[in-house]
């Protein structure tokens, strides 16, 4: 048996034990967890330029809340007006996935948010979490993005107090 598939079979039994929906191995042996298919469509929606991506991927009655600013949004209108503001207040906004966990209609991903607050000297890339419930054909009835708002304008070089121009 090789080193690869000594390590591999490990990773995808522990993988099949935590509810990982499928696992690769590469020559280096590491295990890199496909996420479901609405986690790739939510990254894809908040990568794009299009607001209403982000909007479609929510049950008519989804509620979206970002806890790093604390604001809620409720409907795909409203869900896909929060994405265009924050295309306009931050350039290149952009959410890689690290990893995700699925325990039925629940899904956890860890990713890092990233982008440059307009105005701000430096650019920001900060870990978050994000919760998001599904409904019974798998599209968004909850999001509550996790995220240190307080690192966001450190690492922007931002003062702690610094408040968005309002629009």
């Amino acid at each position: 048996m090789s080193r690869v598939t000594r390590v591999a079979i490990p990773l995808v039994a522990a993988a099949a034990l935590s509810g990982a929906t499928a696992v690769t191995a590469t020559a280096s042996a590491t295990a890199v967890p496909c996420p479901p298919r609405i986690v790739a469509d939510w990254a894809r929606a908040w990568n794009g330029t299009d607001p209403r991506a982000l909007g479609a991927l929510f049950t008519a009655r989804g509620v979206y809340t970002d806890l790093g600013v604390g604001v809620t949004f409720r409907g795909r209108e409203e869900i896909s007006g929060w994405k265009a503001r924050a295309d306009r207040l931050i350039d290149g906004i952009h959410v890689t996935v690290r990893a995700t966990h699925r325990d039925g209609g629940r899904i956890t991903i860890g990713a890092v948010y990233a982008g440059h607050l307009k105005g701000a000297p430096e650019a920001f890339a900060v870990p978050m979490t994000t919760l998001l419930d599904l409904d019974g054909h798998g599209r968004i009835a909850s999001d509550q993005d996790h995220y240190s708002l307080a690192e966001v304008l450190t690492q922007s070089g931002l003062p702690a107090d610094w408040t968005p121009p309002a629009s």
